[in-house]
């Protein structure tokens, strides 16, 4: 069942975001974790990726003559807590923005939440050269702090842009809460998976099955545009009549219609048509 949240306020959001950056910071600070100690478990397999995300969390420049140091920052007036804008604040490093809001039905709007979430971690427009050594990142809103830019040197920018790449074999979403996989309340919001046919009671019997997956024709239809379901010549919804998967009643069938029956020959690799960088 979909139960819609109470609208909020931004005295809702600024108290939530302020409490939680209060108390995740006070249970870091107990636990050690905000100590000046090593605790990047990749420090014995990969040191130079270890002190580079290392370096890269704490603000700090991890390579080059700059190592070691604080980066570069282009301060506003700074404040403890900023609004940046309605439903949304930031405090001590933490943002929470509360003013989407998608109804159970709105897929597409969905889909462009899911969007901007996987965004690329530069956005366009928000680099800028300010010399050959130097290079200004324009920040999308101020941080806390009142920081507006940060000032990188590219190999500054290659360092930070390597942190933020997910260690192999390592899962890169979390969940939490009622969602995390062990949580007691968790099947009272995810929907259970259907049971085999036959195992389930009587009743259920005329229920459709649930359906997990796209179909094939729905996945070229979203990605290529390519609509596979519709008639080229009376524009109806096609369906599928027989599927040939034997050898010889397949090239029956092509060379019936008149299409070649044989494999074609993949042609080698090419090479690249510009072998050296103009850099």
């Amino acid at each position: 069942m979909f139960l819609p949240a109470p609208e909020l306020t931004d005295d809702d959001v600024r108290q939530i975001v302020e409490t939680s950056a209060h108390r995740v910071i006070r249970l870091l600070e107990r636990r050690g974790v905000l100590d000046d100690g090593d605790l990047d478990r990749l420090a014995d397999e990969s040191p130079v990726l270890a002190g580079m995300t290392s370096a890269s969390v704490q603000g700090l420049v991890a390579t080059g003559e700059r190592a070691g140091m604080r980066v570069r920052r282009v301060l506003s007036d700074p404040a403890e807590a900023i609004r940046t804008g309605d439903l949304c604040y930031a405090s001590r490093g933490f943002s929470l923005h509360a003013a989407t809001r998608i109804n159970a039905e709105n897929k597409e709007g969905l889909e462009r939440l899911c969007r901007y979430v996987a965004r690329p971690p530069l956005a366009a427009g928000s680099l800028t050269q300010l010399s050959e050594e130097v290079l200004s990142f324009k920040l999308k809103t101020p941080w806390s702090d009142g920081t507006t830019s940060i000032l990188l040197s590219p190999l500054e920018l290659i360092e930070k842009l390597s942190a933020l790449v997910p260690p192999p074999r390592q899962n890169i979403v979390r969940y939490h809460g009622v969602l995390a996989p062990h949580a007691k309340d968790r099947d009272k919001i995810v929907p259970a998976r259907k049971k085999a046919e036959g195992a389930g009671d009587a009743d259920d019997g005329d229920a459709a099955p649930r359906k997990y997956r796209l179909t094939w024709a729905a996945l070229l239809a979203r990605v290529f545009q390519i609509d596979m379901e519709k008639c080229p010549h009376c524009g109806g919804k096609m369906q599928i009549v027989a599927a040939i998967t034997e050898p010889d009643s397949a090239r029956r069938y092509l060379e019936g219609v008149g299409l070649p029956a044989e494999v074609p020959t993949l042609a080698p690799a090419r090479a690249p048509p510009q072998e050296e960088l103009d850099f």
